[in-house]
């Protein structure tokens, strides 16, 4: 069985990227979120094992120490980590995993997995996504400003990415979603994988 494809995608707080992978991960079979450990607060309506891991601080130190996390970092001063297990088992059935994560896990997955897709989605501008952000009702206005600084600083990391789409109409953006991943389930290897009873049968020799 071929592993699943492992897809980065980032985005700074309130530009839709929960939402967008949300969407996608509803209108496409064999393709799942990694949930997370995260030692911040949960919110109200999150659940545990669904929308993160919520764990102590200790308990992260110590994943950390046992070499848990494929990726971490601190956001907000709270820690966040890509399970490592979690991650591997779920590629290993040949599912597709999507890791939403900063450009800092970016850069620390790539150094591990070359062939991880990335992705970054970025706002229509920055008035839209201060709307947004003040919107979503969870923060305090002193947490929506750190929030937009903070969402400069990840914003010139988009370069460091593989594709790029702007989230001004959530259709558009995530029919653009559904585009990579589908172009990405064509390329030869994998459509040599998936068909290789049909291609055997057409051209009258084993596909290697």
């Amino acid at each position: 069985m071929a592993p699943g494809r492992l897809y980065i995608i980032s985005a700074p707080s309130g530009a839709g990227k929960t939402s967008l992978v949300k969407a996608l991960i509803e209108h496409n079979d064999n393709i799942m979120p990694s949930v997370s450990h995260t030692t911040r607060p949960r919110r109200n309506g999150e659940v545990d094992g669904v929308d993160y891991h919520f764990v102590s601080d200790s308990e992260f130190r110590q994943m950390l120490a046992d070499n848990a996390f494929l990726e971490y970092a601190e956001v907000f001063d709270h820690f966040y980590g890509t399970s490592r297990y979690e991650v591997d088992s779920k590629r290993s059935k040949g599912i597709d995993v999507i890791l939403e994560i900063d450009w800092q896990g970016a850069r620390q997955i790539h150094a591990l997995i070359p062939e991880a897709i990335s992705i970054f989605i970025l706002p229509p501008s920055l008035e839209t996504l201060l709307e947004r952000l003040n919107a979503r009702g969870q923060d305090q206005q002193s947490v929506i400003e750190r929030r937009m600084t903070a969402a400069r600083k990840e914003m010139v990391h988009y370069d460091e990415y593989q594709y790029l789409i702007i989230n001004d109409v959530f259709s558009d953006a995530l029919d653009q979603l559904h585009c990579i991943v589908t172009s990405n389930r064509l390329k030869l290897k994998q459509q040599q994988h998936d068909h290789a009873a049909l291609l055997q049968a057409l051209i009258g020799e084993e596909v290697k």
